[in-house]
């Protein structure tokens, strides 16, 4: 076995061997190695909790830069910004790859998500960002649900913005978010009718490729 293959047989939380990673993601047993080794950098237990998500996340975009280039695998989402409070964001993504809903992200959690972003195909991108936003995870996403994660995203990069960001900016994104997506106007936006309204936008397309070159 190689040293990292060893040494991921022994921390706290043990993942799932490279072997099964490699058969479950759309990286190699080499990248994997990579991805584990600076998992285990931050997170030597080999679990992350909420708290921990979220200093990793503001240690490494204070003041925003080129996702690509940080030696962090969690900072990977919507960082070319100045980043002013980036708390409740970071508290949705952390959601977003604890599936199985426990308060914790492995390092199995944590590739198969990275997965996703990076070489899923459209849709499987599309449903992962759909989970990112239905919050109480009933299978819609409804108004309330869409201003938390609009507010989150503007409390992030919304006073360092030029020119300033308004006060009602957010409620105007979240109404249009609905008056594109919510196509039978029953006050949610299904799954279905999410991923059709992204494919028709094409900032929302352009939006999905920026992971594409990443790795």
């Amino acid at each position: 076995k190689t040293d990292d293959e060893l040494e991921m047989t022994t921390v706290c939380h043990r993942p799932e061997g490279l072997d099964q990673l490699e058969a479950q993601t759309n990286f190699t047993k080499q990248e994997l190695q990579i991805l584990y080794r600076g998992f285990k950098n931050e997170c030597p237990s080999g679990v992350v909790n909420e708290e921990t998500f979220k200093h990793i996340y503001a240690q490494f975009f204070p003041h925003g830069g080129n996702f690509s280039k940080s030696p962090c695998p969690f900072s990977l989402h919507f960082s070319n910004y100045c980043l002013a409070d980036a708390s409740m964001y970071a508290h949705y993504l952390f959601n977003a790859f604890d599936t199985t809903n426990n308060g914790s992200i492995k390092f199995k959690d944590f590739v198969m998500g990275l997965s996703i972003l990076l070489r899923g195909t459209l849709r499987e991108k599309l449903e992962w960002t759909f989970h990112l936003y239905d919050i109480n995870r009933d299978g819609y996403i409804n108004r309330e649900e869409m201003t938390e994660i609009v507010r989150a995203i503007y409390d992030m990069m919304g006073k360092y913005t030029y020119p300033a960001l308004k006060g009602d900016v957010p409620q105007q994104h979240v109404d249009a978010f609905f008056q594109k997506m919510d196509k039978n106007k029953d006050g949610v936006v299904t799954l279905e009718e999410f991923i059709i309204a992204c494919q028709e936008d094409e900032t929302m397309m352009r939006s999905m490729q920026l992971f594409e070159n990443v790795m």
